[in-house]
């Protein structure tokens, strides 16, 4: 049926419990999400995505851009930032102030910890040009088991945030029914000038640099286990030749909080007509 997707039979009592009252969802975590993009010279524009490892307990074995949820310490108001400030990030993404300045940290933050690509530089204007090394690791791993903040980091390595380089995409939280829930924005990113994207976090088996059509493609025929907010992103993303027409495509942000409804005695996820349009193409 055109706009539903068939949710694992194990969800049925869940699906059931929820829409009936008897079971309340669970709250949804602010979360952030980077796609990070690059031109290359034969295949054209490429986005940064993760396998995630199957023991893990949100979306096991999908495939994912770097992200992750917001750390209490992400808000810090003291580190050094460039570019649109928390205002303007929350009325990109109708959040207030202290949220918008959490959810652009995560999201650089994030990229750092599972891909090795940091959005920050010595100056406003400036990016640095490789994070590879024992120093970068050490700091990436006090990062992952937060012994330090993402404002410590920066604060020490005399960096800048430059929330200049993302864009915002989208907003997307997951199911009521699902066990785990976030709210995540999406932003997009072109990898800087000298970095390299490499397979770093525990969190993931494979990286690889992919075209958005074709990894579309192949979460739309099952081939790659994707969430829906994963397939709409690349799928948009497909329309574009190049990294600069993607980040000067302009975005209005909708949330999308796909429903679950039992149909003939199984779950489906309804997703709303413009998003269906994305597995029905291809």
């Amino acid at each position: 049926m055109t706009g539903l997707l068939r949710l694992p039979a194990e969800l049925r009592d869940r699906v059931e419990d929820v829409l009936a009252g008897r079971a309340e969802p669970v709250p949804a975590r602010h979360a952030a999400t980077v796609v990070v993009l690059r031109d290359h010279e034969e295949h054209g524009l490429q986005a940064f995505m993760l396998r995630r490892v199957r023991s893990m307990a949100f979306a096991p074995g999908a495939y994912v851009f770097p992200g992750g949820a917001v750390d209490p310490r992400d808000g810090e108001a003291a580190l050094a930032w460039a570019g649109p400030s928390p205002a303007e990030w929350g009325a990109a993404f109708k959040a207030d102030e202290t949220l918008a300045r959490e959810l652009v940290c995560a999201a650089v933050r994030e990229t750092f910890e599972e891909s090795l690509v940091l959005l920050a530089g010595p100056t406003g204007s400036s990016v640095v040009d490789d994070t590879r090394g024992d120093a970068w690791e050490a700091d990436r791993q006090a990062l992952l088991g937060r012994s330090q903040s993402f404002g410590e980091f920066l604060h020490r390595r005399g960096l800048v945030l430059r929330s200049d380089l993302l864009r915002p995409w989208a907003h997307w939280v997951t199911p009521a029914v699902e066990p785990k829930r976030y709210d995540t924005r999406f932003f997009v990113a072109a990898i800087p000038e000298g970095q390299r994207a490499g397979d770093v976090s525990t969190e993931a088996d494979q990286a690889a640099w992919v075209r958005p059509a074709e990894a579309a493609e192949r979460g739309r025929r099952g081939e790659w286990p994707m969430l829906p907010p994963t397939v709409a992103t690349l799928s948009e993303l497909s329309a574009f030749e190049t990294v600069a027409d993607a980040l000067a495509s302009p975005r209005e942000i909708v949330v999308y909080e796909p429903a679950a409804v039992i149909v003939d005695g199984e779950p489906y996820l309804v997703l709303p007509e413009d998003i269906a349009q994305h597995y029905a193409s291809g």
